[in-house]
């Protein structure tokens, strides 16, 4: 992540959740910290996976006092081990007090999904079939959990509403069929936005593609009527799969000849990466 994305984006947020954490103060670190004193300590792996939002990290220290410094001995997209020494934090005992939850809220919720992705994303190696994330992201984390997908190896589907036409099923039902639906996104759409649109059964992903769809979507349907729909669009649009796809069954979706699979799991249902901070001390 950028200075500039960091600054524009970034910081804000990083505010807010520091906001959230200390309303009017920390009354634990007053307690045993009156005074400023210079400290080090120490940031630790406690479990093997890669890592990501170590920028973000270290932005939540210089917001709360610029001085702080943050020896990185990892990059994001990094490979750590259980036990590895990843930084050291240097500064105001009273700053690395307060901003440790917020600092590791983010490494480990970023480091845990670029984690998860990355071994999704092994399972599709040696195929042509793309992995995508969704808008199911933790709200005012999106632009964290995007990039922490892009980390493990992964890559971003839209970002939000005004990114790209995405149609779903609501959205048909509203416009009354799917061709109709392609046929005002068309109409309405600049002419530099492709139109993707969501099926659910064949008979929808012919409409789709007589209609000229630029991406199809195929909704929780099983490798054998994917395969079905891949040769109805015959190449007319780029073709995505979706729906309850997890690390437990993405392999079986490979040979389904799909271009891209898109899974909310990578940013919804990933488990933190287990990291910590320890070994605080004056100096």
């Amino acid at each position: 992540m950028n200075d500039i994305t960091m600054r524009l984006n970034a910081d804000e947020l990083i505010k807010m959740a520091l906001r959230e954490d200390i309303s009017s103060e920390d009354v634990s670190t007053n307690a045993v910290m009156p005074e400023s004193k210079p400290g080090v300590v120490e940031l630790i792996a406690k479990q093997d996976g890669i890592i990501c939002g170590m920028e973000v990290y270290e932005r939540v220290f210089k917001i709360l006092d610029e001085n702080t410094e943050v020896e990185k001995y990892v990059s994001d997209g990094d490979k750590v081990i259980k036990g590895q020494l990843m930084a050291k934090v240097k500064g105001d005992i009273r700053v690395l007090l307060s901003g440790e939850r917020v600092a590791l809220n983010y490494l480990q919720r970023m480091s845990g999904i670029a984690t998860y992705t990355h071994e999704v994303a092994a399972l599709l190696e040696g195929s042509k079939t793309v992995l995508l994330d969704t808008r199911k992201t933790t709200p005012n984390m999106r632009i964290f959990e995007k990039y922490a997908v892009k980390c493990g190896g992964g890559q971003n589907h839209r970002y939000n509403l005004s990114d790209g036409v995405l149609l779903k099923d609501n959205h048909i039902g509203a416009a009354g069929s799917v061709a109709k639906a392609v046929e005002m996104a068309k109409a309405y759409a600049p002419f530099v936005r492709k139109i993707e649109i969501e099926t659910e059964t064949l008979e929808q992903v012919k409409e789709a593609a007589d209609a000229g769809a630029d991406i199809i979507m195929l909704d929780n349907m099983d490798v054998a009527t994917m395969q079905e729909a891949v040769k109805i669009i015959n190449g007319r649009a780029k073709t995505e799969c979706s729906g309850n796809v997890t690390k437990e069954n993405i392999k079986n979706i490979i040979d389904s000849g799909v271009d891209y699979v898109s899974s909310g799991a990578l940013t919804h249902s990933a488990p933190i990466l287990d990291i910590s901070m320890k070994n605080l001390h004056a100096i």
